[in-house]
């Protein structure tokens, strides 16, 4: 079942969402070669607790941290652990946060240092699809077509969209419905109606779409080992058009990087 929020219920939601940006941001000055991804995660679990938040991951489904932190060739889930970081890395930080009895969860894919062209491609296209499926995520269009776009601009560049994981509403609980695939057909699936707040998550390979789960019960990589990326936003239905919760603006910040391309998709100034 659907559940949708009432404005003042989504205000609470981007609280929770702006959270989760702003850890990312801050992580953002601390990811270079030679940092661990344990040291990494230490900083964000501080930073949201200072925040009068939980860290929304922590405990889930008994997870062990409060950061889903996945390498190269990690689709997604993975644990942090003591192994440094080295020139040439990239990493999936996934991260949620609980305020307000409303859930975050926001991602985004870093390079570390310099990336080979390919796996930089890969990073630019999977983004670009993210904001592509947020663009069909309006009222009276459905789940597929949102999957639908994701699928059609990451495969024209031949690359592989991961099944059988999916984006997914959000709100009191992490996982609410619907299910959010990256991949489908046009006009099939749930509608879309006001008030719905979702989490749009493109996880896509550079190489074949099959992935495989490691004996932790969490780490998932790609079948060939080939890099994965993986983006993510929380958008809201706002008088029918999809209105951003989240934003990669406090990671731009960091990294001194300008960029407009979130602006369609945001009714009111974001204020840093």
């Amino acid at each position: 079942m659907i559940i949708t929020k009432t404005r003042k219920e989504i205000e609470l939601m981007r609280e929770s969402a702006l959270i989760v940006s702003k850890t990312l941001g801050i992580l953002a000055k601390e990811i270079k070669p030679g940092v661990t991804t344990l040291q990494l995660d230490k900083i964000a679990e501080e930073y949201i607790r200072s925040e009068g938040a939980y860290p929304g991951f922590l405990g889930m489904y008994d997870f062990p941290n409060t950061l889903c932190m996945s390498p190269n060739s990690q689709v997604v889930h993975g644990i942090p652990n003591d192994k440094p970081l080295v020139e040439g890395d990239i990493i999936s930080i996934d991260c949620g946060a609980l305020k307000n009895g409303f859930y975050g969860d926001h991602a985004y894919t870093f390079a570390i240092g310099e990336i080979a062209p390919e796996t930089e491609k890969l990073l630019q296209v999977t983004k670009e699809s993210l904001y592509i499926g947020i663009r069909e995520f309006k009222i009276n269009n459905r789940v597929g077509d949102v999957g639908y776009a994701i699928q059609k601009y990451c495969e024209d560049h031949g690359y592989g969209v991961v099944r059988e994981l999916v984006g997914h509403g959000l709100g009191k609980k992490m996982h609410e419905d619907p299910e959010m695939p990256n991949y489908g057909k046009r006009g099939r699936g749930k509608m879309f109606i006001e008030g719905m707040v979702v989490a749009i998550e493109p996880m896509i390979n550079l190489g074949t779409h099959r992935i495989k789960q490691h004996r932790d019960g969490w780490t998932i990589t790609t079948l060939d080992n080939k890099p994965s990326a993986h983006f993510e936003h929380d958008v809201a239905i706002v008088d029918g058009k999809p209105e951003l919760l989240s934003t990669f603006a406090y990671i731009y910040d960091a990294l001194g990087i300008e960029s407009n391309e979130e602006d369609e998709f945001r009714q009111k100034a974001l204020v840093l």
